[in-house]
C-alpha cells in the first residue's frame, strides 16, 4: 500500500522542517510527500528543497486558501491512501504509517484515524490538549463528535466518489467534508487508540474571536446542510472540547 502525504504550506519556514523530518523518519517508506506551496516568500521553498528526497514532490502556485491547496494536492496524489500533514504539524512517532497500514490490512475500512495532541508552537513536547477520539459510531455525530481531521487517512477513491473539500468554507471545510463522507458516503472508519499527530496551537480557526465566530457559523452551515440537527449539535461540538483540557491536566499530574 502506497501513501500520498499532502502538506499544504504558505510561509512556514520556521516549522516545515519538523513536518518533513517526521515524514522521512517513518518506518514504512512507500509514500510520496506532496508539498503544495501557496507561493511562499519567507524561505519556505528553499528550506523544502534542502530537505527533499526522491519521494518529495513540490508544487508552488497561488491558491484560494487551505482547502483549495489540499484539493490541488489530492488531484496530484497517486497513492492508495491519502493523508494530510499540515506544515505546522508532525507525526507523533516513526511508526505512524506502519500502524495505519496494519489497520487497513486487517479491517475492511475506507479510512482510519487516531488521537491528537495539541502542542505549543515552540515546544512540540509540551502538550496543551489531548484529543482522545474514541471509536466511530454514526449516532455520535449528533452529539457533536468528529474524528481529528489531521489524523484522518482515507482511501483515494473516497475523494473520487464523495468529492473533495468545498472551498466556499474558509475555516470549517474539513468538518463539512467529514460529515459528507460519513453521512452521505457512509464510509467505514477504523480507530487507532494512540496519538498519531502533534498539532501546534494557533491554527486558522482560533486566531481571533472573529475567526471563532466565523468557524461556528460555518460549522452550523455544515450541520444544517447534512440534516444533522441545529444549534444543539453545534453547542455539543464546542462543549465536547472541554475534556481535552481536563485530560491534559490529569496527564500532567501523572
Amino acid at each position: 500500500m502506497r501513501f500520498s502525504l499532502i502538506s499544504a504550506v504558505w510561509n512556514r519556514a520556521d516549522t516545515i522542517a519538523d513536518a518533513i523530518h517526521s515524514v522521512q523518519a517513518q518506518s514504512h517508506s512507500d509514500f510520496e510527500h506532496l508539498i503544495q506551496d501557496g507561493g511562499s516568500r519567507d524561505g519556505t521553498l528553499e528550506r523544502v528543497r534542502q530537505l527533499a528526497d526522491a519521494r518529495t514532490k513540490i508544487e508552488s502556485a497561488r491558491d484560494g486558501g487551505i482547502y483549495d491547496a489540499l484539493n490541488k494536492g489530492i488531484a496530484r496524489a497517486t497513492g492508495d491512501v491519502v493523508g494530510l500533514l499540515h506544515s505546522d504539524d508532525l507525526f507523533a512517532h516513526d511508526r505512524v504509517l506502519e500502524r495505519i497500514l496494519e489497520a487497513f490490512n486487517t479491517t475492511d475500512i475506507d479510512g482510519v484515524y487516531g488521537d491528537l495532541d495539541y502542542v505549543t508552537k515552540d515546544n512540540p513536547a509540551r502538550i496543551i490538549r489531548h484529543w482522545r477520539a474514541g471509536p466511530y459510531n454514526a449516532s455520535r455525530l449528533r452529539q457533536g463528535w468528529m474524528p481529528p481531521h489531521p489524523t484522518l487517512f482515507l482511501r483515494r477513491d473516497v475523494f473520487e466518489r464523495q468529492g473533495v473539500y468545498d472551498t466556499s468554507f474558509r475555516i470549517a471545510g474539513d468538518y463539512e467534508a467529514m460529515l459528507r463522507w460519513m453521512i452521505r458516503g457512509k464510509i467505514r472508519l477504523g480507530y487507532i487508540p494512540e496519538v498519531l499527530v502533534k498539532m501546534r496551537v494557533g491554527g486558522e480557526s482560533n486566531r481571533s474571536i472573529g475567526r471563532l465566530l466565523r468557524k461556528s457559523a460555518e460549522d452550523y452551515r455544515a450541520i444544517r446542510r447534512h440534516h444533522l440537527g441545529g444549534f444543539g449539535v453545534l453547542l455539543a461540538k464546542n462543549l465536547s472540547k472541554l475534556p481535552q483540557f481536563l485530560v491534559r491536566d490529569r496527564r500532567a499530574a501523572d
